[in-house]
């Protein structure tokens, strides 16, 4: 068999398959149907500065191949995770990674302080919020302000860092070269687009935020074009992710260019999807010949 294992900033990962920040909660659940150890990281469900209760019903709409939700970062607060999540998870044998989301840089700064000094592995920073000090642009879709929040939260955290990346922009490679350059440890990608579906009846927007963000297998072949071009922009982990269903596609992502896979929207529709992509990269890859997971990463064939 395959060693599946893969090291992303230090960190060791059993395999490497990540549970997707807001499609895992804090594990709890899926860790009724098995040992969470059988994957090899959890990225948790997004913590904020203080608790909130996230945006009016309706917020998950249905779309195509994919869903669109507009939950709007619903949780407890970062000193509940902290003191009541992570001491649970820290004890089931897997990689914790903490995802943090704030309105102000001096939230993300005042988060990744506090999580530094817990037993989480790594911290990813969700840089898809609104930027309330600079009229609501988001802070992932420049390099400029992508640069600066990446330094600025740097400056607080010793941990391994990972800054997760829009797809609403321009040009990906430059945003992921923004983060490295600032002291990112890695980058994850990615995160959702943004969509909008319409009652035709009512002519009202399905979801009470008016948009929301779309994930699930309509979005995988934009998610292995920008991991493809990421990786060839920067020296960094790639963290590939975006409507991965099958250990088909967590091969393609790998071959793209990831190190490790995040997947989220596939567990509302399959829960044990982690142990059936796990079986079918294995074979894969004694297939192939791989003594290694990661012997796959990056070996697309240019034209």
């Amino acid at each position: 068999m395959a060693d599946l294992s893969v090291k992303i900033c230090g960190v060791t990962l059993n395999n490497p398959l990540i549970a997707a920040s807001g499609t895992f909660g804090f594990g709890h659940e899926y860790g009724e149907l098995y040992p969470l150890s059988t994957l090899g990281g959890i990225s948790c469900k997004g913590i904020t500065l203080l608790p909130r209760l996230g945006n009016p019903p309706p917020r998950i709409a249905e779309g195509k191949d994919g869903i669109l939700n507009s939950v709007g970062l619903q949780n407890p607060g970062v000193d509940h995770f902290i003191n009541d999540d992570l001491p649970w998870l820290m004890r089931q044998n897997t990689a914790v990674i903490a995802n943090i989301a704030g309105n102000t840089v001096e939230e993300y700064c005042q988060m990744a302080e506090r999580l530094d000094d817990s037993g989480v592995d790594m911290i990813e920073m969700n840089i898809s919020c609104p930027n309330v000090k600079h009229g609501g642009v988001a802070f992932g879709t420049s390099c400029e302000s992508v640069g600066n929040i990446t330094k600025q939260v740097r400056a607080h955290c010793k941990k391994p860092l990972i800054v997760k990346l829009s797809p609403n922009v321009s040009d990906i490679a430059e945003i992921a070269k923004s983060a490295e350059a600032q002291g990112a440890d890695a980058v994850s990608l990615i995160n959702t687009l943004t969509g909008m579906r319409i009652d035709i009846e009512t002519a009202r927007p399905i979801l009470r935020n008016n948009t929301g963000g779309m994930s699930g297998p309509a979005v995988f072949p934009v998610a292995v074009r920008m991991v493809w071009q990421v990786k060839n922009a920067v020296s960094i982990p790639v963290i590939g992710m975006g409507g991965i269903s099958s250990w088909q596609d967590a091969a393609e992502m790998l071959i793209a260019g990831a190190d490790a896979l995040q997947i989220g929207t596939v567990l509302f529709n399959d829960p044990y999807a982690p142990i059936k992509i796990c079986k079918g990269l294995n074979d894969f890859l004694d297939k192939k010949g791989y003594k290694s997971v990661s012997e796959l990463t990056a070996t697309i064939k240019p034209w």
